[in-house]
């Protein structure tokens, strides 16, 4: 053979006197997969996720919505159970989401601007787009 190692091939392997031996754990994690971008796809993730715009309620549906909250809360004592529809704004960013409660009303707060579902839900009133239930 006339190769450019022929020199050291059939050399011992070198044990350094200084330096102790690397455990096959810190050995293997020298290749574990790096990350530059730590943070990057989350970013992504999160600016390709589609939020809605809250929606204007038309004159007819406000006089009905109104007229719902209303019955609420003059309904002092009784708790109805409703399913209210409200829009819940991300707390990330621009929009948000529709989402539906069913359940009994705990109580509403008419200076709070707030209705309290028996789960502990707490829904502003200006977020509410409709309520639906028994009593209407």
């Amino acid at each position: 053979m006339n190769g450019p190692y022929d020199d050291i091939i059939d050399l011992p392997h070198h044990v350094s006197s200084v330096h102790p031996r690397m455990s096959m754990y810190s050995r293997a994690a020298q290749f574990a997969p790096f990350s530059a971008l730590t943070g990057h796809e989350e970013a992504i993730r999160e600016t390709a996720r589609l939020t809605d715009c809250m929606t204007e309620l038309t004159p007819e549906e406000a006089g009905i919505l109104d007229r719902r909250l209303s019955m609420i809360l003059n309904s002092e004592g009784e708790r109805p159970e409703a399913t209210v529809t409200f829009f819940e704004p991300d707390t990330k960013k621009k929009g948000g989401a529709y989402r539906h409660v069913t359940g009994r009303i705990r109580k509403a707060d008419p200076v709070g601007r707030i209705i309290e579902m028996d789960d502990g839900t707490r829904i502003p009133m200006e977020n509410i787009t409709y309520i639906d239930g028994e009593c209407f």
